[in-house]
């Protein structure tokens, strides 16, 4: 049960990392425009984020050992996620109002401005999905026998998580909603996630001597 639990929610939680990356560049592009920089701008963010997120996680994880923990980081980061469309266009637009409105803006900062932008916007909340993946493999090997099973299935449907977001964002979504209601329905999400972390706490809570979790 802990690894059927932890599956769906590394699944759910790659799916909405790939729908802010895909949605993300998306929405950068109306500012920044179009162009090579905004993606390579965008998949930077989104991987800087997973490395940091995957690092955090698993420390984390070695201290706190309880999935109750996860829901203090996925819940603010589901509010900021539902928020996005209230804040960050005036976070983009001071971004591109620090240069000049006479003077063409330098090559370098028309490779730099996406960056800052997508960093600005994506890189918290992508960080804390990050982390559920080396999280939930912690929580879930209790025997080191198991260790490399469970870490593969956990990385697994993390990544067929990403790919179901990948084609859902850019075949359906897309289609049927708007940017910023596709940032809400993401937030909220998100934030449902750490309440299944509530939920889960007791599945994954450390076994005491005695039998039974702690």
């Amino acid at each position: 049960m802990r690894a059927a639990a932890a599956t769906v929610l590394v699944f759910l939680g790659g799916f909405a990392i790939m729908v802010l990356e895909i949605i993300g560049a998306r929405y950068l592009a109306k500012d920044f425009g179009g162009s090579f920089y905004v993606w390579v701008s965008q998949i930077g963010v989104i991987l800087t984020a997973l490395a940091l997120g995957y690092f955090a996680g698993g420390s984390l994880a070695d201290r706190w050992q309880r999935a109750a923990f996860l829901a203090w980081l996925l819940l603010p980061a589901g509010a900021f996620i539902f928020l996005m469309p209230t804040f960050a266009s005036g976070w983009i637009d001071a971004i591109i109002r620090r240069h000049p409105a006479a003077a063409a803006i330098p090559p370098l900062w028309q490779k730099l401005d996406p960056v800052l932008g997508s960093a600005a916007i994506f890189l918290l909340p992508c960080f804390v999905l990050a982390t559920l993946s080396p999280y939930m493999v912690r929580l879930s090997a209790r025997r080191l026998t198991h260790l490399g099973r469970i870490s593969g299935l956990i990385y697994a449907a993390s990544t067929v998580g990403s790919i179901a977001g990948v084609f859902v964002s850019g075949y359906i979504l897309i289609d049927h909603m708007t940017v910023s209601n596709i940032f809400r329905t993401t937030g909220v999400l998100t934030a449902s996630l750490g309440l299944r972390c509530l939920f889960m706490d007791r599945w994954f809570a450390p076994e005491v001597p005695g039998g039974g979790p702690g």
